[in-house]
């Protein structure tokens, strides 16, 4: 049956199965997006960006789906969430100390992810395995615990001088990575990182930062039909009609016969989604 939607683009909701399942959210709507691999897809953008948070009208798009001045005020579009480790909470610079305590001191997850190959992230401990899938990653493990977003940080700046701490979109959008075994690279991480993690531990004491030695690597299985030889991404600001048939769906993109569309990029903008 043809399909015709309008609202505002959300990041994709994911579910961990066999194969992840994904919905497509338009405002309060949601498109299951597994059954159309195999059809013919069109994403219009009709104009319109509304702020996530004020709702205002935009002309761009800022920290994907905000407005400039709540780019420049929101707690979650300041530079310490792209990068913990100069969280400056504790300098009473907070942008609102209220949301800090909510989101940044709670439990988070140092991990390893492989995506483009190995990676190294953080996330909060509600986060898995959505980030990981997020990522267009085929296997995730937790490699540390630890209660604030800032200390996750510090931990994760101790690693990536052995490891990766991006993924190659491009390459992830190419194929799956080749299967690795998850816990030895983390035990030999952790022994290149010992001295500073060390550090860490006497600053905040040994049971502040958990090593995780027993969990378990989580495998998943993305449903693409067709990888592309080349990877052409499409940009709404600058073509605003996005069509062809869906040949699969990795990380936050789908996977067209065109090109690719990274949706959380796009989020707040107002489109049209048809399918048939």
């Amino acid at each position: 049956m043809p399909i015709q939607l309008t609202g505002h683009l959300s990041k994709m909701e994911v579910e961990l199965a066999d194969t992840v399942q994904y919905q497509l959210p338009l405002d309060d709507q949601k498109v299951a997006l597994n059954s159309l691999i195999g059809s013919l897809i069109s994403i219009e953008h009709i104009g319109d960006i509304h702020c996530l948070h004020c709702g205002r009208r935009s002309k761009k798009s800022f920290s994907q789906g905000y407005c400039y001045p709540c780019f420049t005020k929101l707690p979650q579009c300041d530079t310490c969430i792209m990068s913990p480790e100069r969280c400056h909470f504790h300098h009473g610079t907070c942008r609102d100390p209220a949301w800090g305590e909510k989101y940044c001191f709670t439990d988070h997850f140092v991990y390893l992810a492989n995506s483009s190959g190995v990676k190294v992230g953080i996330t909060r401990g509600t986060q898995l395995p959505t980030r990981w899938i997020d990522q267009g990653a085929t296997q995730g493990l937790p490699i540390f615990r630890v209660q604030a977003r800032y200390q996750a940080g510090l931990i994760e700046d101790c690693i990536r001088e052995h490891v990766a701490d991006k993924t190659s979109w491009q390459k992830m959008l190419k194929g799956d990575a080749e299967p690795v075994d998850l816990a030895t690279i983390r035990d030999e991480l952790i022994a290149k990182s010992e001295p500073g993690l060390e550090l860490l531990e006497q600053e905040f004491g040994l049971q502040a930062l958990q090593r995780l030695y027993s969990e378990t690597i989580t495998e998943i299985n993305f449903p693409v039909q067709q990888y592309p030889e080349k990877v052409k991404s499409f940009n709404l600001d600058k073509q605003p009609l996005v069509e062809g048939v869906l040949k699969g769906i990795k990380g936050q993109y789908l996977i067209l016969d065109t090109g690719v569309i990274n949706i959380r990029k796009y989020t707040a903008y107002n489109v049209q989604f048809t399918a048939s």
